[in-house]
C-alpha cells in the first residue's frame, strides 16, 4: 500500500520566515521527502538551501536533475528551472515554459506531484502575492492528496494563502509552526492508490518536462498569452481556473491581470514617447515656417504640437496617477 511520503511546499514574497519556522520543526526521521519551490530571480545564485539548512534537522540541498528523492531530505528549487517530480520518483529540473511569469513556479511542481504521486502528496501553500499554487493545490486534492495552507493572518503576504483557500476550501490552515506538526502527523500514513490523471494535467506536465504535448488542454478562450501572444485555453480544476497557451505558458487569473497591466503600461509609455517625438518635429516645422514668413502654417504646426503635447500629458497622468507637474 502507498504511503504519504511526499511534501511539496510553495511560496513567494515573505516566505523565508515561514519556511524556516516550518522546516526547523520537522523531525530528522520524517518518513517523507520535502520539495520546496519559491519564486527565484533568474541569473542570480540562490543561497536558499544553505539558509534553510542552518535550522533544519534534516539535510537540505539544492535539487539536482535526475536525483532520486529520499525520505528525510529537503530539496530546494534552483533559479530559472522548474522543479518537478517524474513517475520514477526522480527530480527533474526543466527549462519549460514559465508559469505565472515564474520559473520555477509552484503550480508546475504541484501539478507534477499530483500526476505522478497522487494521494502520496501533501501540498503546502505559504506566504506570497497573487495566486500561484492555487490551481496546483486543487490538482493535488483532486488526485487524492492533502492540502495545507498557512494561516493568511500570519502570512506576511496573504495573497497566495487566500487564493489557495478559495480554490480548495477544505484545506487545513495553521500558522507555519502548526503546519510542521500536521506534516509530521500525516507523513508515512497509508493511503489508497489514486485514479488516472485527466487530459489537461497530462498535457501541462508533458509541456513542462518535454516541451511538447498532443492535443489541447481545455476550452479555447478569446485571450492572448501575455508572454507569447498565442491563443489560450481555459482549464478548470475543482473550484480553480487557470489558462494555458498552446506552447505551455500558464496563467492564474491574478497573474494574467498583472501581466496584462504591465503590457498596457509599456504600450502607454511607448505611445507617450512617440507623441513626444511628434511634438518635437511639429515644433521644428513651426519654427521653420515662421522663419520662412509662413505665419499661418507656423501657427497650424504649433497648435497641432500643443494638442499632441496635451494628449501625451493626459496619458502620462493616467500612468503616474498624478498631474504632469507632480502635484
Amino acid at each position: 500500500m502507498a504511503r504519504r511520503d511526499l511534501i511539496v511546499i510553495g511560496g513567494s514574497a515573505g516566505v523565508h520566515t515561514a519556511l524556516s519556522n516550518l522546516l526547523s520543526r520537522l523531525p530528522t526521521d520524517l518518513p517523507a521527502a520535502v520539495l520546496v519551490v519559491t519564486h527565484l530571480m533568474p541569473g542570480v545564485r540562490s543561497t536558499l538551501a544553505q539558509m534553510l539548512g542552518k535550522d533544519c534537522a534534516m539535510p537540505v540541498s539544492a535539487a539536482t536533475d535526475g536525483e532520486r528523492i529520499r525520505p528525510g531530505h529537503v530539496y530546494v528549487a534552483v533559479p530559472d528551472r522548474h522543479l518537478v517530480i517524474a513517475d520514477d520518483d526522480r527530480l527533474r529540473l526543466t527549462a519549460g515554459p514559465r508559469e505565472n511569469r515564474a520559473r520555477p513556479a509552484v503550480d508546475a511542481l504541484f501539478r507534477a506531484a499530483a500526476r505522478w504521486c497522487g494521494p502520496r502528496v501533501v501540498g503546502v501553500v505559504l506566504s506570497g502575492s497573487l495566486d500561484d499554487g492555487a490551481a496546483g493545490l486543487a490538482a493535488i486534492v483532486e488526485h487524492g492528496g492533502a492540502a495545507l495552507v498557512q494561516d493568511p493572518d500570519e502570512a506576511r503576504f496573504p495573497g497566495m494563502p487566500q487564493a489557495a483557500l478559495a480554490a480548495v476550501p477544505p484545506a487545513v490552515t495553521a500558522p507555519a509552526a502548526g503546519l510542521a506538526r500536521l506534516i509530521a502527523e500525516m507523513a508515512g500514513r497509508p493511503v489508497q492508490n489514486g485514479g488516472s490523471s485527466d487530459a489537461a494535467l497530462i498535457w501541462e506536465t508533458d509541456m513542462i518536462v518535454e516541451g511538447r504535448a498532443g492535443g489541447s488542454p481545455g476550452k479555447p478562450v478569446a485571450l492572448g498569452c501575455p508572454e507569447c501572444g498565442g491563443g489560450m485555453y481555459e482549464i478548470r480544476t475543482g473550484k480553480a481556473v487557470h489558462y494555458a497557451c498552446h506552447v505551455g505558458h500558464s496563467w492564474s487569473p491574478q497573474s494574467f491581470i498583472a501581466a496584462s497591466d504591465n503590457g498596457i503600461e509599456e504600450a502607454l509609455w511607448t505611445a507617450v514617447s512617440a507623441m513626444q517625438e511628434k511634438v518635437t518635429m511639429l515644433r521644428s516645422l513651426a519654427a521653420n515656417a515662421e522663419e520662412a514668413g509662413e505665419q499661418d502654417a507656423g501657427r497650424a504646426y504649433q497648435e497641432e504640437a500643443d494638442r499632441v503635447c496635451r494628449d501625451a500629458d493626459l496619458i502620462r497622468t493616467s500612468i503616474l496617477g498624478s498631474d504632469p507637474a507632480g502635484g
